[in-house]
């Protein structure tokens, strides 16, 4: 929030769906380089020295090119934002939405993912070399099979029954290796990329949108006081994902 005309503006637009119009609103202008660049001046700046008020809150990747405030077109105030990289949960990602959620009352929490993102290309990575440990014994990134490439020779398999034992091993294998890994990308991206490739989902893109599914489902399994907003009807959950090369951001249904 900002001076008194845009605290008006907001009194009369006080719903989760009207903040999320709002937000899609200013990045259809960033989009079309047509932004305003409103609450960024020293009035508002000054008018938010004791308090904030933000509508929503985002959780977004931290990549350096994905920065909220700037393709929303907010401003100061708008918006309470989080950024991990690939938008993972820890503890302290955690505190700070349930703060956001329950001494700041916004009523919009976005879990906002992106185009091309690394973290999503470094866990399936490592999952390639992973899989090639699993099946050739190769622990080497630079001689490791990818995680498609080791899927597709299982599935090459003449005989039905050894592909569908292989198959079985490797995910069981994956599965483990992933929750005992020491990079938290790993930990937390690579059950992601492993649901989307059980659902024969290989596109980076296809992985991407899995990957903001499964931090909602995570965040929502993790959180007693988000699922009490939500359950309240006090907070509205959406996923997004940011796409660099159109500039615009696509409304995920889950």
């Amino acid at each position: 929030m900002a001076d008194q005309t845009h605290n008006d503006d907001v009194q009369h637009e006080p719903t989760a769906t009207s903040t999320w119009s709002r937000l899609l609103a200013g990045n259809r202008r960033f989009a079309q380089g047509k932004m305003t660049h409103a609450w960024q001046d020293c009035e508002t700046r000054e008018s938010l020295l004791d308090s904030q008020r933000p509508d929503a809150a985002v959780l977004s990747c931290s990549d350096s090119r994905v920065p909220p405030e700037i393709i929303f077109d907010a401003g100061l105030g708008d918006m309470f934002t989080v950024r991990t990289a690939g938008q993972i949960i820890d503890d302290s990602v955690l505190a700070s939405l349930e703060y956001a959620v329950d001494k700041l009352h916004v009523s919009l929490l976005v879990i906002l993912g992106h185009q091309h993102c690394g973290a999503i290309q470094a866990a399936e990575t490592q999952l390639g070399v992973l899989a090639s440990r699993v099946r050739h014994g190769d622990d080497s990134p630079e001689t490791a099979q990818s995680l498609a490439s080791v899927i597709d020779e299982i599935e090459a398999i003449d005989d039905a029954q050894t592909a569908e034992t292989a198959q079985d091993q490797l995910e069981e294998s994956l599965e483990h290796l992933v929750a005992e890994a020491t990079s938290p990308i790993v930990r937390s991206v690579g059950p992601s990329v492993l649901q989307a490739y059980e659902a024969q989902l290989r596109n980076h893109e296809d992985i991407e949108r899995v990957h903001i599914a499964h931090t909602i489902e995570e965040l929502v399994d993790r959180s007693q006081p988000i699922q009490q907003a939500l359950a309240d009807e006090r907070l509205m959950l959406v996923g997004a994902r940011y796409c660099m090369d159109t500039g615009l951001v696509e409304v995920l249904s889950f």
